[in-house]
């Protein structure tokens, strides 16, 4: 089983423990809700402790794969394209997760792209009040 689907497996079992592994110590991760991003594995398991709370109804309902440059360095690597769906306060969420890997298969950089925006504007004032409540912001 590769990386992404060893993450979604993780995520749809809200197993936090089996992420760790799965993350490079200077991950970047992208959210939609922040303009600079979540760096470093402590951070951002923190961050999906809070996201694991925070959706609801998550399944991932495919999956790409293929190649991408990475914003980091500009080189091309390893990528995947996880869509999904859930549901934070009552309002649906569409949404993809694009997984950067590493020359191990780890996960390097993380970006959350979610729509519409009313969804966008539940999911940053939950993760905001889990990210206070765990200390993390």
């Amino acid at each position: 089983m590769g990386t992404a689907e060893r993450f979604r497996t993780a995520v749809e079992k809200r197993d936090l423990s089996a992420l760790e592994d799965l993350f490079t110590e200077d991950i970047r991760f992208y959210s939609p809700v922040k303009f600079t991003p979540f760096e470093g594995r402590p951070m951002v398991l923190g961050l999906f402790g809070v996201l694991l709370r925070v959706f609801e109804d998550l399944h991932y309902i495919g999956r790409f794969e293929g190649a991408a440059e990475t914003s980091t360095d500009g080189e091309e690597a390893p990528a995947a394209i996880l869509p999904f769906r859930a549901t934070v306060d009552g309002r649906q969420i569409h949404g993809i997760d694009q997984l950067h890997f590493d020359e191990a298969g780890r996960i390097k950089e993380f970006t959350v792209m979610v729509r519409p925006q009313s969804a966008v504007v539940a999911l940053g004032q939950a993760v905001h009040a889990g990210l206070v409540a765990e200390g993390l912001a």
